[in-house]
């Protein structure tokens, strides 16, 4: 478990110019799309349940995975990133977060982990943002990472340590790959993890039921299942809306909730909060596309 920060803490600026440096010469020889793709879709092939897709997330689903950080109230935000792949999220939010937010990105694919390391876009805004990267997997922390400096942590009973709270979490990790109480679990962290009124989201891709007893058999399925049933229980107490990113590759659904005991207005979170609907409001299947958007995720 490694972490690295960019712009605060122990890195030195000559560290930090170094992964600029380093960032630059890969940029130099990378093609014009990043060579992203390839990259993403080697490790789907080596490590499929990690990485649950063959190809990083499009354009439309990205902004409906980044909407908590772009709706946001009038001061610094604390934002956690879960499974950042190949950084297309992560650049996303770089590009909308303001100096003064900080920034902790959790990759545990080591080859992902270096991608990000040597991006020269995110070494560029580092400084501005705190940006911090932790390859290990989310259910270690806070142990993987120390926590940011200032207020905003809580001890964590399990390990002792200050464990960082954020406003916003976005989960890039395949949920329907894991066994269902792999998921409970890291989704309780989540929610223990956001501060009071803060926002997860996090998405499906549609049909994945019919997919998975076609080519997994009926055990699969069966574990396929119940994550989703757990996955609607979750939306179903805590969650804001969901909204369909058709245009997808393959086309997903993306999940917005909001963790118990406080709120953001929809002065602070946009207009549209108020059109997501309230908390515990009916979410449609994910693998049923006919359901429809049941309210928009903003």
């Amino acid at each position: 478990m490694t972490t690295h920060q960019l712009g605060q803490g122990p890195v030195s600026p000559a560290d930090t110019t170094e992964i600029a440096s380093a960032a630059t010469a890969r940029a130099g020889r990378r093609r014009p799309d990043g060579g992203d793709g390839w990259l993403f879709l080697s490790e789907a092939l080596r490590t499929f349940r990690l990485t649950g897709a063959v190809a990083p997330s499009g354009a439309e689903l990205v902004n409906a995975l980044t909407v908590p950080a772009t709706s946001r109230p009038d001061r610094p935000l604390s934002v956690l990133e879960v499974g950042a792949g190949t950084g297309v999220v992560t650049r996303r939010l770089v590009r909308v977060l303001r100096a003064g937010d900080r920034l902790h990105v959790v990759e545990p694919n080591p080859r992902f982990a270096q991608r990000l390391r040597t991006d020269e876009e995110l070494a560029r805004r580092g400084t501005d943002l705190g940006l911090r990267l932790s390859t290990c997997r989310v259910q270690d922390l806070p142990g993987c990472g120390p926590p940011a400096a200032g207020d905003g942590g809580r001890e964590d009973g399990r390990s002792g340590a200050a464990a960082e709270r954020y406003d916003v979490i976005v989960s890039g990790l395949p949920f329907t790959n894991f066994e269902p109480a792999e998921v409970r679990r890291i989704l309780d962290l989540y929610l223990w993890l956001l501060v009071p009124g803060g926002e997860l989201t996090y998405f499906e891709y549609l049909g994945t039921s019919a997919a998975r007893l076609l080519t997994s058999g009926p055990r699969q399925s069966a574990r396929h299942r119940a994550v989703v049933r757990l996955l609607r229980r979750f939306e179903e107490e805590y969650g804001l809306g969901s909204r369909v990113a058709w245009r997808n590759v393959p086309p997903a659904r993306a999940h917005l909730l909001r963790a118990p005991g406080g709120s953001r207005s929809a002065t602070d979170a946009g207009p549209a909060s108020a059109a997501a609907g309230a908390p515990g409001a009916a979410v449609a299947s994910a693998d049923d596309p006919a359901g429809g958007v049941a309210a928009s995720a903003r």
